[in-house]
């Protein structure tokens, strides 16, 4: 249900977008830098690649490999916290170069970038509680836990790599 609603909101938020850009004039808009390629790439699959430990932690709990399953989760956070840090730190240098009230490109731009962004905060926090939880061993409720999560970072990289593509898009003119 969580990821239907949030299919949903992200839906909502990228017909915006495609409204937006084709009723205006020029996308983006004079005064906002034509956006770079190469680094929201990057970050991407930086991202992507967590959900490759994320799901060998899934099938290491399920097979009762509770170490393994830690280390997976681990290895996939590290990925998570790294693409995190690096693109919060690119999305302020962003807001330096224009600000989120200028029009609606840059409204919506940040709208994309922040509720993208949110969401891999809140698996960074799963993840952590998840890891706290393996600690003590494991039981039904955390295998179920860890392939909850897993799912729930493969439904976060889907909508990364929309939001990423849809806002790549006024790069090609």
């Amino acid at each position: 249900m969580l990821i239907a609603s949030e299919a949903t909101l992200f839906g909502a938020f990228i017909g915006t977008y495609f409204y937006f850009r084709f009723r205006a004039p020029q996308w983006p808009p004079d005064g906002i830098p034509e956006p770079r390629v190469v680094v929201p790439l990057i970050l991407l699959a930086v991202l992507l690649a967590g959900s490759i430990p994320m799901h060998l932690a899934s099938q290491a709990a399920s097979a009762g490999r509770v170490g393994a399953a830690r280390l997976f989760v681990l290895a996939a956070l590290a990925l998570q916290a790294g693409y995190f840090a690096w693109a919060v730190h690119d999305f302020s240098a962003q807001l330096q170069m224009f600000d989120i009230t200028r029009d609606a490109y840059s409204s919506i731009y940040y709208v994309l970038l922040g509720a993208a962004l949110a969401h891999v905060a809140l698996g960074i926090l799963f993840d952590l509680w998840l890891l706290g939880k393996l600690v003590r061993g494991l039981t039904t409720y955390r295998l179920h836990a860890t392939q909850a999560i897993a799912f729930y970072w493969h439904a976060v990289n889907v909508i990364a790599l929309v939001v990423t593509l849809t806002l790549l898009t006024a790069a090609i003119g």
